[in-house]
């Protein structure tokens, strides 16, 4: 079976979370600037969800450029990715209307966590399709630091929202931040 369908699916779907996310953020009834202060949160919320599954969307598409075949498991393994990511709008509108809450802050973090995990399998189960040395495999190489990292920071950022959820949303931009710059260890694989 060839790439493309996956890749339409995939974009598809991630094009309807995206608008999914724009469609929570109400216009206040009130026509001054003052009526947007409340609305502060949830934009907040919203864009750095935006940016999370740019990062996802950014990541995926790279990704794939290095596979050449795609199989059951990889489509399984690329449904689990997107069910993590179908979540973000609805952990994002909870956080965005609590912002001060840690049980919505937490379960952002979770849904961060399982995304990051559905990635993890994705890459490993594209790997185990296409071998050891394909661009994929000598792409990422023995270990992923970044992925690892990340993975970290998320099952910190859960517990650490019933401490401060201050200290979540930071871990979250600094996560999203370590990712912002696309992994071109798959990119200059590409090139090369």
């Amino acid at each position: 079976m060839g790439k493309g369908r996956l890749e339409a699916f995939s974009d598809g779907v991630i094009a309807i979370i995206l608008t999914i996310m724009v469609l929570e953020l109400r216009a206040p009834e009130d026509t001054t600037f003052d009526a947007l202060r409340p609305l502060v949160p949830v934009f907040r919320a919203y864009v750095m969800s935006f940016v999370f599954i740019g990062i996802y969307w950014n990541n995926h598409h790279h990704m794939l450029q290095a596979t050449s075949r795609v199989n059951g498991k990889m489509l399984w393994a690329n449904l689990h990715l997107l069910f993590w990511l179908s979540l973000v709008p609805f952990v994002t509108a909870w956080m965005g209307e609590h912002h001060e809450a840690p049980a919505p802050a937490a379960a952002y973090g979770v849904v961060l966590l399982g995304a990051a995990v559905a990635f993890t399998i994705l890459s490993k189960t594209i790997v185990a399709l296409h071998g050891a040395e394909s661009t994929l495999a000598q792409a990422i190489g023995r270990s992923d630091v970044k992925g690892t990292v990340s993975l970290a920071m998320y099952v910190s950022s859960i517990p650490l929202a019933y401490v401060s959820v201050w200290l979540s949303f930071a871990i979250y931009v600094t996560t999203a931040a370590i990712w912002l710059v696309p992994d071109r260890r798959i990119e200059s694989r590409l090139t090369s």
